[in-house]
C-alpha cells in the first residue's frame, strides 16, 4: 500500500469567511481548470478545517467562489468519511427529517437546531477529474447537505424557522461579526 499524506499536511491555513461576507452569500462557480491551484485550494481548505476544528469546509468559506468542498466527517455509527468533492451536486437527501443541532466555521460559536434530512448523496469528481459519488446517513448526511448549501449561497441559520431562529439571529446579532444577519435568506 502506497503512503499517502495527510490531507492538509502541506496546507497553508486560510482566513475563515463570516455571515454577512458577499462571497459567502453569492452561488458558487463551476470548476473548470482542474490544475495546480486546483490542488491548491484542496489542500489549504483541510489545513483550514482541521485548524478551526471542523467537519467540513466550502470554498467559499476561504473567500473562493468555486464549487469545491472538503470533509473529515463521521456518521452516527462513528464511521469517519474523508474525502473532497468538486462541482458537487446533491443529488439526493431523503429519508426522515431530523432537527439536530448544527453550527458553522462561519458563524463561530453557535449553533442551532436545524432540520435536515437523514441521508444524502452528493455527486461530482474529485480534484484530477476522476466521478465520485459520496453517500451520507445520519451526521454525515447533514455535513454534506451543509456544504451543499454553502456552495449554492446558503447558510444553515436560513433553514432554521420559529422562534429557534429568533433567538439564533439574537445570538448573531451580540457576537462582533454579527452585521451579516442582514444577509439572511428566508
Amino acid at each position: 500500500m502506497r503512503n499517502r499524506p495527510i490531507p492538509g499536511s502541506s496546507g497553508r491555513v486560510r482566513a475563515l469567511t463570516l455571515l454577512g461576507d458577499p462571497v459567502l452569500h453569492t452561488p458558487c462557480a463551476p470548476v473548470t481548470d482542474f490544475g495546480p491551484e486546483l490542488a491548491r485550494l484542496v489542500e489549504d481548505m483541510f489545513a483550514t478545517m482541521y485548524a478551526a476544528n471542523g467537519v467540513g469546509l466550502a470554498a467559499n468559506q476561504v473567500g473562493v467562489g468555486l464549487r469545491v468542498f472538503v470533509y473529515d466527517c463521521p456518521d452516527d455509527e462513528d464511521v469517519r468519511h474523508l474525502g473532497h468533492v468538486v462541482n458537487p451536486r446533491l443529488v439526493e437527501a431523503d429519508g426522515d427529517v431530523i432537527r439536530g443541532p448544527e453550527g458553522c466555521l462561519s458563524l463561530p460559536g453557535l449553533e442551532a437546531p436545524t432540520p435536515r434530512h437523514d441521508r444524502a448523496v452528493v455527486e461530482g469528481v474529485r480534484v484530477d477529474g476522476t466521478p465520485v459519488r459520496v453517500e451520507g446517513t445520519g451526521f454525515f448526511a447533514r455535513c454534506l447537505q451543509h456544504e451543499a448549501d454553502h456552495l449554492d449561497g446558503g447558510v444553515y441559520a436560513e433553514r432554521v424557522t420559529g422562534w429557534r431562529r429568533s433567538r439564533l439571529l439574537r445570538a448573531i446579532r451580540k457576537e462582533p461579526w454579527g452585521g451579516g444577519a442582514g444577509a439572511l435568506r428566508g
